[in-house]
């Protein structure tokens, strides 16, 4: 077999991202150097060929994926999957954690003016956010991060591939400690006001 045929299946049979090391864990003839020669002369043969799928860069791995542009024909098929939507919620949360993160619970709420302990419960339920670790001071408050299936379900190879800070609100920019006063958590009653930070409602 060929080193192009041999990361070609591995890629198709995959349903996540992998990296260069993990594709040459199929067979003792590959190792990394090798496995991304192959990898290229795919990408550019699926180009030349004008294939309706690619060999994209995801969660710092690659991934076999229909291009963007045989979207509107897949639609129309109940039997191809579709990503999940996010709430308007859910998206701004989200938006909160990817780029101040690591960060807590309080801080996402007060940043938000609601209550957030749902929403973040919906965004570890999809597997988007997860606790990376515990701050300091009383209590040690969890604190979240996001995923590789973040990335994945955004398109990112890594999180330098979120766009660039300056042209975020300022309430996403500025990282500042909150006072005592202000890390008062917020009453869940106010869960349904909302604030839109231009990634949700």
């Amino acid at each position: 077999m060929k080193p192009e045929q041999i990361v070609e299946a591995v890629l198709f049979a995959s349903d996540a991202p992998l990296r260069a090391e993990e594709i040459a864990r199929a067979d003792e003839s590959l190792d990394e150097d090798i496995v991304e020669r192959a990898l290229q002369g795919l990408q550019a043969l699926y180009q030349e060929d004008e294939r309706a799928f690619e060999i994209a860069e995801v969660a710092e791995g690659f991934q076999l994926l229909t291009r963007p542009e045989f979207a509107p024909y897949l639609e129309r098929f109940d039997t191809v999957p579709r990503p999940s939507r996010l709430s308007g919620p859910a998206l701004e949360t989200l938006a909160i954690i990817a780029y101040r993160q690591p960060i807590g619970r309080v801080e996402i709420e007060y940043i938000r003016g609601v209550s957030s302990s749902g929403v973040i419960r919906t965004l570890q339920d999809r597997a988007l956010v997860e606790v990376v670790g515990r701050a300091e001071g009383l209590g040690r408050p969890l604190l979240y991060g996001t995923t590789t299936r973040f990335l994945e379900h955004f398109g990112f190879r890594s999180l330098e591939d979120l766009p660039r800070t300056e042209e975020l609100p300022v309430v996403l920019r500025d990282r500042r400690a909150l006072t005592e006063d202000q890390a008062t958590p917020v009453d869940p009653d106010q869960e349904e006001l909302g604030l839109n930070l231009g990634t949700g409602s």
